[in-house]
Parts: structure tokens; C-alpha cells; sequence
């Protein structure tokens, strides 16, 4: 199957790309050729006319090109070079363009200053990727940098500094999401997949597996669409909304609802820290409750299992995750709602901790802040929905 000859357009299957294995040079049609290397390597070649000349191009490895990419990268060309003009002087052209890692750092981080009041953070932001992440590839460009690019820059401080560890891994995420977003990369996001090289942390914030920030409006408009109970799709949807734990929201009766004030107030009995908990209700919790209240009649608890007078099972987020096919917890909403109000907002520290009911660690403080900052707290959770179903 050799360059001699004429091909037939789209002879090659993806299977046949995967294995074949003999040195030399397999035509796919239209001057496309999977290029087989004597060390084994694979790539693409498009051999082409531009301006009158023949000219080849490369496309790119079979590991980063797949086969039908490959077919629309030589489609492109082709027409590029049929206009006139010249394929490889246009990509010399736009990599001209695309930032390194650190200048995409520099990019994100000048981007995101309106939404950093606290210049701290702003500080924080990007000294620990000026420390942890740009020494390994902050002088690649973002659409070379992998994976293991990002494995290799974590791996060191994974176990010895897990809390940063996490912020670098969130934070190296940020700038990729925005490099794709601008065109400068396509395919996965190299922090995908890069927990699967990374041992478990031991320290109790690691524990609750959670999905990143970023990703939380696509979860809630799949939540909502999935193929679920509607009453566990709402308390699902609630649980994140008002950053509970699972047993707070599964145990919420009506009686502790006041839809006037827009205020959830939990006994102290069913907090984990034995303390009343009062939580603003934003536009968009109010409406999961109006609908939970019409599917759910005069039931005693606001989200009711299957049996007569009893909650939903604390099971019922976990089954749903699973047939979702995503590996965090539900209490790992939780932890995503922390990293977006520290990343993305400029809410004092103390505010949402104590939307999380935590309990504030400096007694002398805990001693002289007697209120709750319900009306700040409640400015935080409205933005919190609205950045929730910013995808629904």
C-alpha cells in the first residue's frame, strides 16, 4: 500500500492506522499519507501544490492527529493552496501567535484582576505558578505542553504540599481552559487526566473527591437533563446550590423553609458543628423548592424517599453520580464552591467559610464576630447559582 499509483478517497480506517506497523508511506486519498518512520513513529503528511510548486506538510503525529483530524486539517490546506494561498506560510503565521505558558499566565492573570479585589489573592494566583508550574514549561507554547508536562511539574509537591499541590493543579487548569477558549490549543485540557499519575493525598481535604470549579455549570445543566427522579435531580441541584453536606439536605423539612425571607434555617441538632446554620436562599434555590414542593405535596421533608415519611436515601447522589459516569462526590461540591469563591470572587475569607458552616479556627475572633454575615453570605450564594446555571 505504497505511494505508487491512485487511492481511492478515505482508504485508510482507524484500526489500520493503530496497526499497521511496516516502515513507509499509506495513502489515505487526496494527498494525505500516513507516513510510517523505520523507528516506528507515525505521522500525517499532506503532499499538495502551492503556488505551483509541490510541496509536503506535515500534520502532525497520530498520537495528537487523530485520522478524521487529520482528514480536515489536509481538506483545509487543500482549499488554502487551490485559493492561492500558501498553507505552511499561514501556520508559520498563526504558532507566530500562540503564547507560551507563561505569557498565558500573564495573560489570565491581567484578564481576572477586575473580578480580584483582595490584591493578595491576585498575588497568590500567580506566585505559585511562577514557583510550581512555569520553572517545567512556562517557555513551551500551550499547545505543546501534555499531560505528563503537567504530572512531572506537580508530582514533587503532591504529598509534601497537598493543599498547594491542589491550587496549582486548579490554577494550571484555569490557563489552559482560556487557551483553548482563545484558539491557541485544541483537544482535552492536559489537567484531565493528570490525578490518574498521582498518588492519594492523606490529608482530610482530599478525602471528598471534587470537580473543578470550572466545570460545575456543565454538571448542573447535565444534572438537570439527566435521566433521573426529578425529586433527586432537585435536591442534587439544592445540595450545590447552598454548599451543604448531603445529610443537611436530605434531612431539610418544610417547617425550616421561610420562602419570604428567602432564608433556610437548620436546627442545630442536624449540623455537624451543633450550631443553628441559617442559609440564604437564592432566586434559584427558591425555585427548586417551589418545584419540589409540587411534586412532593404535604410531605413533612422537602426532598422525600420512596417509603412514607422518609427522606431520600443519602445514596440517591452517589447512584446519580455514577450513571452520570463522574468520579467526585457529592460532598466534593462543597470544596468546588471554596476554589471558586477564593479563585473568582473578592468575599472576605470568613464570608464563605462560614457559608460552609465552618467553625472559624481563631477563637479570639470567633469571639468577637457574634453575627452570622447572613447579608453578606447572601450576596455570595446568588452569584454562586448564577454561576451555577451559567450552562442551563
Amino acid at each position: 500500500m505504497g505511494g505508487k499509483g491512485r487511492h481511492p478517497e478515505k482508504a485508510l480506517t482507524s484500526v489500520q492506522v493503530r496497526s499497521l506497523k511496516t516502515p513507509g508511506r499509506y495513502a489515505d486519498g487526496n494527498g494525505l499519507y500516513l507516513v510510517i518512520e523505520p523507528s516506528g513513529s507515525k505521522r500525517w503528511l499532506l503532499r499538495t501544490v502551492v503556488q505551483s510548486r509541490r510541496r509536503d506538510i506535515g500534520l502532525g503525529g497520530i498520537s495528537l492527529v487523530p485520522l478524521a483530524e487529520a482528514r480536515e486539517k489536509a481538506l483545509a490546506f487543500r482549499k488554502l493552496a487551490r485559493d492561492g494561498g500558501d498553507p505552511l506560510a499561514e501556520r508559520r503565521k498563526a504558532k507566530a501567535t500562540i503564547p507560551t505558558f507563561a505569557e498565558a499566565v500573564e495573560q489570565v492573570h491581567e484578564e481576572h484582576k477586575a473580578s480580584w479585589a483582595n490584591p493578595k489573592h491576585a498575588a497568590q494566583w500567580i506566585n505559585t505558578l511562577n514557583t510550581y508550574a512555569i520553572p517545567h514549561f512556562g517557555t513551551r507554547r500551550v499547545d505543546q505542553i501534555e499531560t505528563p508536562d503537567v504530572l512531572r511539574a506537580l508530582a514533587p509537591i503532591w504529598l509534601t504540599k497537598p493543599e498547594t499541590a491542589r491550587r496549582v493543579r486548579q490554577r494550571i487548569g484555569t490557563v489552559f481552559n482560556w487557551a483553548k477558549a482563545a484558539g491557541h490549543r485544541s483537544g482535552e485540557n492536559p489537567i484531565e487526566g493528570v490525578a490518574k499519575g498521582l498518588p492519594k493525598q492523606t490529608d482530610e481535604v482530599e478525602h471528598h473527591a471534587a470537580l473543578p470549579y470550572v466545570e460545575v455549570p456543565t454538571f448542573v445543566a447535565r444534572l438537570q437533563a439527566a435521566d433521573r427522579g426529578e425529586v433527586t435531580k432537585l435536591a442534587f441541584e439544592f445540595l450545590i446550590l447552598t454548599a451543604l453536606r448531603t445529610s443537611e439536605v436530605l434531612g431539610a423539612r418544610w417547617d425550616e423553609i421561610d420562602s419570604a425571607e428567602a432564608i433556610w434555617t437548620v436546627p442545630a441538632k442536624r449540623m455537624k458543628m451543633k450550631r443553628v446554620h441559617r442559609v440564604p436562599l437564592s432566586p434559584r434555590a427558591l425555585a427548586v423548592l417551589e418545584r419540589a414542593k409540587l411534586l412532593t405535596g404535604d410531605s413533612t421533608f422537602v426532598f422525600p424517599g420512596q417509603k412514607a415519611g422518609k427522606p431520600l436515601s443519602n445514596m440517591a447522589f452517589d447512584m446519580t453520580l455514577r450513571r452520570m459516569s463522574v468520579e467526585v462526590t457529592a460532598h466534593g461540591f462543597r470544596s468546588s464552591f471554596r476554589d471558586w469563591a477564593a479563585e473568582t470572587t473578592s468575599y472576605p475569607n470568613e464570608v464563605a467559610e462560614m457559608a460552609l458552616a465552618h467553625v472559624v479556627a481563631n477563637r479570639v475572633e470567633a469571639a468577637y464576630r457574634r453575627g452570622d454575615l447572613l447579608d453578606k453570605r447572601r450576596g455570595l450564594m446568588v452569584d454562586w447559582a448564577a454561576f451555577c446555571s451559567a450552562q442551563a
